[in-house]
């Protein structure tokens, strides 16, 4: 077994972590507003931009210095290693259920998707390039709901545990709150009546403590993940090789 069920553990405590400690100290600033205040009072609005808040959005949380770097860092780590957890998932459907390859290979491909948005809305400031910023995030939020939806059908078909009659109800109820929080965070955003714009960000960050909690339940796969796994990603499998015929 190793010490591989820390991995899933290190990915979701990396990016909470990250993003509270962003918010913490953006509030500490007075650059972003309370996620507990809906009144909007020091809301800045229009061209209004000193001595006032932003939306306690994650994003708008690493907006200014020097919290920036800080969220900027989180993302690049975060994206990261995200990824891997794609990259290990997929070797152990490979290594396991390989009837199901073409399943694991679409949802890595939505993984590698999400990671890239993550990363461009990371470094890209919102507060400069904020047209690749919020499609950069976009793209991530999208992404990551399809990847959430085909790794909970893998579940319903995979047994890599034992524990799937636990880990696929889990899974379903995170999956579901990751779509629908990702609906309403999209519908809500771009309005500009600030108790709008306010729940837009409750929504963002229920999006991102979902998928950290969706990540831990992977805690339980990596407990049977071995190293020789990844191997799989570089070789071919035996089955898989063409058959060559010797002429004589």
């Amino acid at each position: 077994m190793g010490f591989w069920f820390i991995f899933p553990i290190s990915v979701s405590l990396v990016s909470f972590t990250g993003t509270w400690a962003v918010y913490g100290l953006a509030f500490s600033n007075n650059h972003v507003c309370s996620l507990s205040d809906w009144t909007g009072v020091n809301y800045c609005r229009g061209n209004y931009s000193v001595g006032c808040c932003l939306a306690p959005t994650i994003s708008s949380s690493g907006t200014y210095e020097p919290e920036n770097s800080l969220f900027s860092a989180t993302i690049n780590a975060g994206s990261f290693l995200f990824l891997l957890f794609c990259v290990f998932h997929h070797a152990h459907i490979i290594e396991k259920h390989t009837c199901h390859l073409l399943r694991s290979k679409s949802a890595l491909i939505f993984g590698l998707l999400a990671t890239i948005g993550a990363f461009a809305a990371g470094n890209c400031n919102p507060g400069d390039l904020i047209i690749l910023h919020y499609l950069g995030a976009g793209v991530s939020f999208v992404c990551i709901c399809f990847y959430t939806c085909l790794l909970t059908s893998l579940t319903g078909y995979c047994v890599l545990t034992g524990y799937e009659r636990v880990l696929y109800p889990l899974r379903i109820t995170l999956t579901v709150t990751q779509t629908i929080a990702t609906l309403c965070y999209t519908v809500l955003f771009p309005q500009n009546e600030y108790f709008y714009v306010h729940l837009s960000a409750i929504f963002e960050w229920i999006l991102s403590i979902n998928l950290e909690l969706f990540e831990l339940s992977y805690t339980v796969e990596f407990c049977f993940f071995s190293s020789f796994m990844i191997s799989n990603l570089l070789d071919k499998r035996e089955e898989e090789k063409p058959l060559m015929m010797l002429v004589p």
